[in-house]
């Protein structure tokens, strides 16, 4: 299998390049074959350039990329000029775009998560907050903004909505034109995040062709409810694997969550190549998919 990293030392520091650069040397020290890859084209212009050091193998290989979400059109450039090379990422593009936004995956998942309506002005709000009830928690199509906190996240009138639908339209990266509304849910949770943010029960799992390879409390630090007992590691895998067989795609990541109530749901889907590992170990991970592709 073949590794395409953006892990280099030019990156500015943070979580994600720190967690890059874990994935990378772990895939070294397993024997992946790994290239450096810039992570945009700002100076080498093409995909075509990006890729210019990657020889053309003699036969189809698996690839991997470790790197940052890219924008779509950067995925299928990418993927387009590895396939040159006869390098097949896991993923193609419309498999990575199906994981990634809100809006494709949400249909096939109706029933095992919130029930969510997608906008894509504030003109349909007024509906949106009719349908679900007030409160409710609103995301971008690929990200939430968890990291500013709850009121970031949780609308309670159509003044909020609206407030928070215009602020999210405007953040291309994480909604890519379209704003997720979804009814609120109680999770289980015993800590807050530094910024209010309540810590709920979340499980992160990491699928390759609906065989479970791993998976992991979704946040950092200790916590009493990080710990699985055998029963409830049955649910929330089995639930993991039937949203990844609804799904079809080869290569995600799935997190589940813990009502209040103590049933277990969906939260959301992931192309696990750009997915945070969470509590799994980096060479654990790798060597659980070098053994079973």
């Amino acid at each position: 299998m073949i590794v395409l990293s953006e892990s280099t030392e030019q990156i500015e520091a943070s979580a994600s390049a720190n967690e890059n650069k874990f994935m990378t040397d772990a895939a070294q020290i397993l024997g992946f074959k790994v290239y450096h890859i810039p992570r945009d084209f700002e100076r080498c212009g093409t995909a075509e350039n990006a890729l210019w050091h990657i020889p053309e193998y003699a036969q189809e290989t698996a690839g991997i990329w470790v790197g940052y979400i890219p924008e779509l059109e950067r995925y299928e450039a990418i993927y387009q000029a590895a396939l040159a090379k006869k390098i097949k990422l896991l993923n193609t593009p419309l498999e990575h775009q199906t994981a990634l936004e809100f809006d494709l995956f949400y249909p096939h998942l109706q029933g095992l998560t919130p029930d969510s309506v997608v906008i894509t002005s504030t003109q349909e709000c007024i509906k949106a907050g009719e349908l679900l009830g007030f409160p409710v928690f609103i995301k971008g199509a690929v990200q939430s903004r968890k990291q500013q906190g709850w009121e970031s996240c949780v609308a309670n009138n159509q003044d909020e909505l609206v407030k928070l639908t215009e602020w999210l339209l405007k953040l291309k990266y994480g909604s890519r034109g379209r704003v997720i509304v979804r009814k609120l849910v109680k999770l289980r949770y015993r800590r807050l995040a530094p910024n209010g943010f309540p810590m709920g029960r979340e499980f992160r799992c990491f699928i390759y062709n609906h065989q479970i390879l791993n998976y992991g409390y979704y946040w950092d630090g200790k916590d009493d409810l990080s710990k699985l007992s055998p029963q409830e590691e049955k649910q929330v895998l089995n639930l993991a694997l039937l949203a990844s067989e609804r799904l079809g795609v080869p290569y995600v990541a799935i997190d589940i969550g813990q009502l209040e109530t103590g049933e277990w749901i969906v939260i959301e889907t992931a192309d696990a190549q750009f997915a945070g590992i969470c509590h799994i170990p980096a060479l654990e991970l790798w060597s659980k998919l070098k053994d079973i592709y």
